[in-house]
């Protein structure tokens, strides 16, 4: 469920008409809706009651500082995966106590900026990070609190971009190793071991790679604890997948996921922790674009949107499918064309869909894209020097532009010309 609706044949964000918004910063834009994203995660929250747990957001999805804070609010923990996305969690209000570090490839400088500002766990990926980690540590004269990323050679049956947890992947340490990195962590003096860590993927649409990762996880836990280990926490990822299509086809929901983390963890009366991202923030969000032109091919006709590849790339990185509207409802009775929606950019792959049935469009129209919240805004880039779009945040009838569209002159001058030229 969203909040980006047809009312009186025009679509609304909330109560705010999305042309209104339209009007009033320029298109194209990403729109987010404050009540969808309080509703999933609630919902995360929720299905986890009656447990001791923490819904951390994995803020890669869509990491602007008033998300991050519409969702602390509520009391989310962030799950980050670089400096900058710490710094960004910190500056948005999110207490390093609630913060949890991911991530292949943590520097030490970034270990030690979360080790100043306050962290709740690293989630260490290999044994050379592990041994970095503990010298930082001992360096600031504190302890690091730890979990080890397992790799439990689970195929999440995803796209093969976003699968994480098969031994192909390099992520994680192999959970046959397990045991032993685990002893070596205890052996050094700037490592605190609190648990388990494990993701699998992203975009995953059925339970059961789930529950195979989890009974292994399940499983190391009673090995470790009888070799020694105090293992309180185990943090399980996110990845459940969103739907991006309107049929009958939905991915599981947060309570079902929750019945199955009941199930197979339970019973080790370890403190649970969730990573979701895609699915508090997806439906949360829409890309709105304006046809520039209608154009007649040889064989097929082309949307030519204002909105392009460099805003939202994952139909060019990905293959993957956003449905498309137009932001006035088309009549019951309106016939659809088959058009082949693509952006500006120079590039045959700035394509966000071909063949696709839209009512009739014209020059000067609107459409947005929805399912857009996730990997979004944070994806883009100022590719054939296009400035980086505005994020706008409703709610109820209020809208704020959260992140402002820079000027090209603004984006120019950061260049640097050296002396000799």
């Amino acid at each position: 469920m969203d909040h980006f609706l047809y009312r009186d044949g025009a679509l609304y964000a909330e109560d705010v008409p999305v042309a209104e918004i339209a009007a009033a910063v320029g298109t194209p834009f990403y729109c987010y809706s404050t009540a969808t994203l309080s509703r999933h995660f609630r919902l995360f929250d929720e299905a986890l009651e009656g447990t001791d747990h923490l819904v951390c957001y994995a803020m890669k999805a869509a990491s602007n500082q008033a998300i991050l804070r519409t969702l602390a609010d509520l009391g989310a923990g962030m799950d980050v995966v670089s400096g900058g996305e710490y710094a960004r969690a910190r500056a948005a209000g999110v207490p390093g106590e609630k913060i949890v570090f991911s991530g292949v490839g943590k520097t030490r400088d970034e270990m030690r900026m979360a080790l100043e500002g306050g962290i709740r766990q690293f989630n260490v990926e290999s044994e050379p990070e592990l041994q970095a980690l503990s010298e930082v540590a001992l360096s600031l004269g504190v302890v690091a609190p730890i979990t080890v990323r397992v790799n439990p050679d689970v195929d999440a049956k995803t796209h093969e971009k976003i699968s994480t947890g098969k031994a192909e992947n390099k992520f994680g340490i192999p959970i046959s190793r397990a045991r032993a990195v685990y002893a070596h962590a205890a052996s050094l003096p700037g490592i605190k071991v609190v648990g388990i860590d494990v993701h699998i993927g992203s975009q995953l649409t059925d339970l059961e790679p789930y529950r195979a990762a989890y009974r292994k996880v399940a499983e190391l836990t009673e090995a470790l604890r009888a070799d020694g280990h105090e293992i309180t926490r185990l943090d399980l990822g996110g990845g459940l997948g969103i739907p991006y299509t309107r049929d009958n086809t939905a991915p599981p929901l947060p309570v079902e996921y929750g019945q199955m983390v009941k199930e197979e963890l339970a019973h080790l009366g370890c403190e649970i922790e969730i990573e979701p991202g895609r699915l508090i923030a997806g439906n949360a969000g829409i890309m709105v674009s304006r046809v520039i032109y209608v154009k007649s091919g040889q064989d097929r006709d082309f949307l030519i949107l204002d909105g392009a590849m460099n805003d939202l790339i994952r139909p060019a990185m990905y293959d993957a499918h956003h449905d498309i509207i137009p932001v006035i409802e088309p009549a019951a009775a309106t016939e659809p064309e088959l058009y082949d929606v693509v952006g500006p950019v120079c590039e045959s792959g700035d394509t966000f869909a071909k063949r696709r049935a839209l009512p009739p469009m014209a020059e000067g129209d609107l459409v947005a894209f929805r399912s857009a919240g996730a990997y979004g805004a944070v994806m883009s880039s100022e590719y054939n020097t296009r400035p980086l779009i505005p994020e706008v945040l409703v709610k109820g009838d209020q809208f704020a532009v959260i992140r402002r569209r820079p000027t090209f002159d603004e984006m120019i001058n950061r260049d640097t010309i050296p002396e000799w030229l």
